[in-house]
């Protein structure tokens, strides 16, 4: 088997990952003559702010996913190949794939982050990350499909283990989480499940740090915390969650929380191939490169995005968040400098330019903080929506998100709460 590329005079710049930096580094060189090679475990460019809103039961995965061979249908200088790589092999400027060997010019790392567990086995094996489509589709199932048990469980705890949620990790993943499936909680689940006493679910939201979206302004983290404990939320900051056998959550403490779903939003690491040398990464699994994303003593090969550590900005002395808008600036300014390296001409240095972060908790309630203005509260909500809203790719998947936020906003309810499994094989 091989990859079947057609061998041209073109440079080959091979880019393995299509999230936000490896797409937006992608289509900036379509328009150049050089020859591209998008690789990706998936055929579809997944838009990770809103995987909490697939989980909870108020979009379609469809909705946040878009074909990569639609971005592409008429950039003929551009090959998609939908593999694994397994192997990179530096000296012989050539990667090992799924689908056979690919040598290559340029070289992009742009496989984004995983979720980090910290090496704990028990919350590996049985807490819930939200990393991918198929993973926020299997939380939403989970979640359903426990409510389904609790109608027909034989005693009080094992209900109360099917209805308790715990959420650990305080940054925007976790608090948009918490704030939604306590508003799913108060408004839709008790009229899904007149049964269910839903005053007995309790939804707990954990991080170590000392205090909510820590990355933002004191006013934001205040406000979203306040915002977290008006909906019901019961907010432990400065708590680890150290241990979860699926049927109780434990503290460092020893606390033990009785649940049997933990969602696992605390930390995110690098994915990593084999064939670097290990002294190139940096904490967290990422790559070390310079101000041109080059990775340290390979001049032909990059990284951007959640992967890249970025350490000589003073701004940013432990590497640029690993947010969207680094990734896509990175991908972006890397597409003009390598056409500027091909033509030998002198690269430019990145620099990022913090257009501000926000966050969302619930109905009327967001913080957003700008350069130049910090806000929060309903204007901050449609600011958020309004934001997320134009980034999604694709004009049918912009209407689409916005019938079912306004059909849930004027209705005060999700119209998609399915549990949806694979066949299993007899």
């Amino acid at each position: 088997m091989t990859p079947n590329i057609p061998e041209t005079s073109q440079k080959r710049i091979v880019i393995v990952g299509a999230g936000f930096g490896g797409l937006a580094l992608a289509q900036k060189l379509a328009k150049h003559d050089v020859q591209i090679v998008l690789i990706d475990k998936n055929n579809y460019h997944q838009f990770q702010p809103l995987f909490y809103q697939v989980a909870m039961a108020g979009l379609e995965p469809s909705s946040i996913s878009f074909p990569l061979r639609k971005i592409f249908q008429n950039k003929k200088n551009v090959h998609i190949r939908i593999t694994k790589v397994l192997k990179v092999v530096t000296e012989e400027n050539r990667i090992e794939t799924d689908l056979g060997e690919l040598h290559y010019d340029y070289l992009i790392m742009a496989m984004g982050a995983d979720t980090n567990f910290f090496g704990m086995k028990n919350i590996i094996e049985n807490a819930m990350p939200m990393k991918s489509v198929s993973e926020a589709i299997y939380l939403r199932n989970k979640v359903l499909q426990n409510l389904e048990d609790a109608l027909t469980a034989p005693d009080a705890d094992t209900r109360e283990g099917l209805m308790n949620m715990v959420v650990v990790g305080t940054g925007p993943t976790g608090v948009e989480v918490s704030g939604t499936l306590a508003e799913m909680k108060r408004l839709i689940l008790p009229k899904d499940y007149p049964e269910l006493d839903f005053n007995l679910m309790k939804i707990y939201l954990f991080g170590s740090s000392a205090e909510v979206l820590e990355v933002m302004s004191e006013d934001a983290s205040k406000k979203s915390k306040e915002y977290l404990e008006r909906l019901g939320v019961i907010v432990r900051n400065g708590v680890r969650i150290t241990d979860f056998d699926g049927k109780y959550a434990y503290t460092q403490s020893g606390e033990k929380i009785r649940t049997n779903n933990v969602v696992w939003a605390a930390g995110i690491k690098g994915n990593s191939i084999e064939g670097f040398p290990k002294e190139i990464y940096a904490a967290g699994n990422r790559l070390k490169v310079n101000a041109f994303n080059q990775v340290d003593g390979l001049p032909n090969i990059f990284a951007v995005g959640d992967i890249a550590l970025m350490s000589g900005d003073p701004k940013f002395p432990n590497g640029h968040p690993q947010v969207a808008q680094p990734a896509i600036q990175q991908g972006e300014l890397l597409a003009k400098n390598l056409i500027k390296i091909i033509r030998k001409e002198e690269p430019v240095g990145f620099e990022y330019k913090d257009l501000g972060s926000m966050a969302t908790v619930g109905r009327h309630l967001a913080v957003v903080d700008l350069p130049f203005w910090k806000f929060q509260g309903a204007f901050a909500w449609y600011v958020w929506m309004f934001v997320h809203l134009m980034a999604i790719l694709g004009v049918k998947n912009k209407v689409m998100v916005f019938i079912n936020w306004l059909w849930n906003y004027v209705t005060y309810d999700q119209s998609l709460r399915l549990i949806i499994k694979p066949k299993v094989k007899q």
